[in-house]
Order: structure tokens, then sequence, then C-alpha cells
């Protein structure tokens, strides 16, 4: 299984002939590693309904038919736009595909779908290629994010890092040794001047008080899993 980042929270992860895209922000990112028509995901799955997670996800989903996933009033926005296959669960729901399943679990963050309507942000647990991938979504650090991964062991957990809209780098240290995940792989830093840490120095910290270790990814790159 291949984790490709593309920049702030956008991830796609591939197994076989499943490309799985998380969050696609990429017209409207200054750093994206691709852009929308340069996709052609299987499925789209959704942390939340800010416009640096969403932007995208419209224009792909049609042009791709691939499937989406969000909670379900984010679900309803994407309904709305003309999305034709798309699964609401609600926090707890889990949605099994082909290649795997994604179960949406707590974020604390605000959240809102670009028409202005409230709905819940998530983070995702997705089981993709043998492996168990948390994307934690935008959020402050909360203890339950151990009971998280109590449930489900998790090999992969993508952090954001980047503070002022999220956890900064000290809290995700804390969340690195609550989900005690094999690898973490920060995101959601450095695209804006709010957002602006050092992934480095999150990457010591982490790899020198918890059993995890750090892959920091310029956007482009990519992990094998």
């Amino acid at each position: 299984m291949d984790i490709r980042f593309l920049g702030h929270a956008c991830f796609e992860l591939s197994d076989g002939s499943s490309r799985v895209l998380i969050d696609p922000f990429l017209s409207g990112n200054p750093k994206a590693a691709a852009k929308p028509d340069e996709l052609d995901p299987t499925h789209i799955l959704l942390t939340h309904g800010h416009i640096d997670h969403i932007l995208d996800a419209v224009e792909i989903a049609k042009r791709t038919g691939a499937a989406c996933v969000g909670v379900v009033e984010t679900a309803n926005w994407l309904k709305k736009q003309g999305v034709g296959d798309v699964s609401d669960p609600n926090l707890g729901g889990t949605v099994e595909f082909d290649w795997g399943w994604v179960k949406l679990v707590q974020a604390l963050h605000s959240s809102e779908t670009p028409d202005g309507t409230v709905t819940y942000a998530s983070g995702l647990v997705v089981s993709i290629g043998g492996k168990t991938v948390y994307h934690l979504g935008d959020t402050c650090l909360f203890g339950d994010m151990k009971l998280i991964a109590q449930r489900t062991p998790i090999d992969i957990a993508l952090m954001p890092i980047g503070g002022h809209y999220t956890m900064d780098r000290h809290d995700a240290v804390v969340a690195a040794e609550l989900i005690g995940a094999t690898t973490v792989i920060p995101c959601h830093y450095d695209t804006f001047p709010p957002i602006e840490t050092d992934a480095q120095a999150f990457k010591a910290d982490v790899e020198s008080q918890t059993s995890s270790k750090v892959v920091v990814l310029e956007p482009g790159d990519s992990h094998s899993a």
C-alpha cells in the first residue's frame, strides 16, 4: 500500500486498482503536488466541510465517478452539488468497500460546508492493503485518541502539526504517544503563514519520546507501507 502526500491534509492511499483520496484541497493550495484533473481516485473520503479539505471534491467526484464518504451533513452537501455516489455515516459509522473499510471517529474542531451548513468534524480510520491508517483530520489534542487506537491498532497516523487551526507540533507529540502508531506522517503545516512549523523538530521529539517513527513527506512524496 502506497501513501502519497499531495499537500496540506490531502493524501492518496493506493492498493492495486483502488485509489483512495482524502481531503482534496489542490486548486487553492499554493503547495499542492497535483492539479484536480490529474487525479483519478476510485474513492474520496472527507474529514469535514472546511474549504481547505473539500474544495476540489465535487469536481473530482463528478469527473471520475468516485464513491464519496463524509459525515452526514457533509455528504448531504455533496449530494446537493450533484455528486451521485455518496455514503453518509455519522461519527462511529463504518462504510465497507471491496478494498477494506473506513470508520468515522471523533475529532475536536469546528466545521461547516461551503453553503454555511454546520456539521461535525471527524477523523478517519481506514483499513486498506492490510494496514490501518488513522487520518486525524483537523483536531486539537484529546485523550480519547488512545481509545481510538485501542479499538483498532494503528499502523500509520496522518497527523496535523501546524497549530493555530489544529494542535501544534508539541501537542502532536503527545497525540503520537497516545496513538502509538508504528509510523507518523505530519500534515496540515507550512501551507500558509499561520501554520508554519518545524517538522524536523517534531520528528526528533516524537522519536525521542515515543516508540513511533516519523516520516516527513514533501508534497508529491510517497511512502510504502
